[in-house]
């Protein structure tokens, strides 16, 4: 028996019934969408913000180990009257990890001048950061809970003294996804590869899927490794492998749906054979003008490292990476128990150059503007000595600034008392500056919620307000 004609299944549904088989289709297709809406892994590529962002991305220089406030960007000449005198009653003692309470009081020996059109205090530690006062916001009164570095590293990548929630750059990633499918949304370069301490847990996605954690690269020898495929192997070969691999991992995926590490495996490979075309580029700094390796103090052995660190931000960010991470001093380097004077003389000759070259070159390049740039460690140190040449961690007050991204420069916010013991003026607490820096990059973080074992999970724990002051 012979038919007049064929149609396919789309075309029987259509016209049988008057159409009434595509509604079961528009069903079953409706339902897949909303599952995709649900699954956050499905919506990587063009989130929208709450509100206008004011920034793009971010770049956060993370001085690990807790530089000195008091010797940087704080002076206090109380200090200097009460030299040698044991903590006085009228200050709030704290609580330190070596109990040095009845240690005498240290003055800073540093040199202290205005600087910039705004007249901020920066020391002579960091003359080239000095020069650029003009574009920060120095808070002067920042606060936290973190008593050792374990636990203040994880406070300021994640919100929380206790490991396994996802750190600062996931929740951007989740909140709004990448601008560009060929890279890393967020990426993580120490400048001491594997010391940074706590490890990977700081760029963590915690319980979210492993999709949002971040991408280290590395700072020495070549930033991404295996990223060429070897000579031997031609496209159509690596194509057919990627493709077997894919249909391997997809299929033991199948009956593991709970198991994010597996997707996240999967879509690392994606990814990685996506930056095979357009990461090399990226970070290859060789295509960079001698001009501009000087201005990050690539050229001088003791800025080298950080400088390329800030160098690949730069380039990361012009490329659409969401946010970059940058550690100096990996393995608590900043952390001046002792000889204080030696080790901060070192770390900022070291830090102080590339930082500044990086926001010459970005606003060079009209950058700064949706770039928001942070600086800052776990915590601050303490005015009581310590081995008499030392001091000890301070989590009750320090200092951190911001410049770009919407942030209005020339300013200081907060204040600590007399001696740079406590934030008394404008208090910032951690959860305070995570919550400035997501309404920043345009994401509300009272908004910003995964569901996790039924609650809703948000990256300020529920807490902290933004602070308006900084903004332009």
């Amino acid at each position: 028996m012979e038919f007049p004609y064929t149609q396919d299944r789309r075309s029987m549904l259509q016209n049988a019934g008057f159409g009434f088989g595509l509604l079961a289709l528009q069903a079953m297709l409706s339902q897949s969408r909303l599952q995709g809406m649900q699954d956050p892994a499905s919506q990587s590529i063009g989130k929208k913000v709450h509100h206008a962002a004011k920034a793009k991305s971010i770049i956060f220089l993370f001085m690990e180990g807790g530089p000195s406030h008091i010797d940087l960007f704080d002076p206090k000449p109380r200090l200097e009257q009460l030299a040698g005198q044991p903590l006085p009653s009228s200050f709030k003692p704290i609580i330190t990890p070596m109990g040095e309470y009845n240690a005498p009081l240290m003055p800073s020996k540093r040199s202290w001048k205005q600087h910039g059109n705004c007249g901020a205090w920066v020391s002579d530690w960091l003359p080239h950061t000095a020069q650029h006062v003009d574009d920060l916001a120095i808070i002067r009164s920042c606060w936290g809970n973190g008593l050792n570095h374990s636990n203040g590293v994880c406070q300021m990548n994640t919100g929380s003294t206790l490991g396994g929630r996802p750190s600062l750059g996931s929740w951007v990633t989740y909140g709004l996804g990448t601008e560009n499918e060929s890279l890393p949304a967020f990426v993580v370069i120490e400048d001491d590869d594997g010391k940074v301490i706590n490890g990977p847990r700081n760029w963590s996605a915690g319980f979210m899927p492993a999709t949002y954690q971040g991408t280290a690269l590395h700072s020495t020898g070549a930033p991404i490794k295996f990223l060429s495929a070897p000579n031997e192997i031609d496209s159509s070969r690596q194509s057919n492998k990627r493709k077997l691999i894919d249909s391997l991992n997809r299929k033991h995926q199948a009956d593991r749906s709970i198991d994010t590490e597996l997707d996240a495996r999967i879509r690392s490979y994606e990814l990685a054979y996506r930056m095979q075309s357009q990461a090399p580029e990226a970070v290859d700094l060789s295509q960079e003008s001698h001009s501009t390796m000087q201005l990050y103090g690539i050229d001088e052995k003791e800025t080298s490292i950080f400088g390329r660190n800030c160098l690949m931000a730069r380039r990361l960010v012009e490329r659409g990476v969401r946010f970059v991470q940058l550690y100096h001093g990996s393995g608590s380097r900043w952390d001046a128990h002792s000889g204080i004077e030696k080790n901060h003389s070192s770390l900022c000759r070291a830090s102080d150059r590339p930082v500044a070259g990086l926001l010459t070159d970005l606003k060079q390049r009209g950058l700064l503007d949706s770039t928001l740039v942070i600086w800052g460690g776990e915590f601050g140190r303490t005015p009581m000595s310590e081995k008499g040449d030392g001091r000890d961690h301070n989590a009750n007050g320090f200092t951190m600034w911001m410049a770009g991204g919407g942030v209005r420069g020339g300013q200081t916010i907060g204040s600590t008392d007399e001696i740079g013991l406590h934030a008394v003026e404008d208090r910032l607490h951690v959860h305070d500056l995570h919550a400035t820096i997501l309404h920043l990059i345009g994401l509300n973080h009272w908004d910003l919620v995964y569901p996790h074992q039924g609650r809703p999970e948000r990256a300020t724990q529920n807490e902290g307000r933004v602070c308006t002051k900084l903004f332009s």
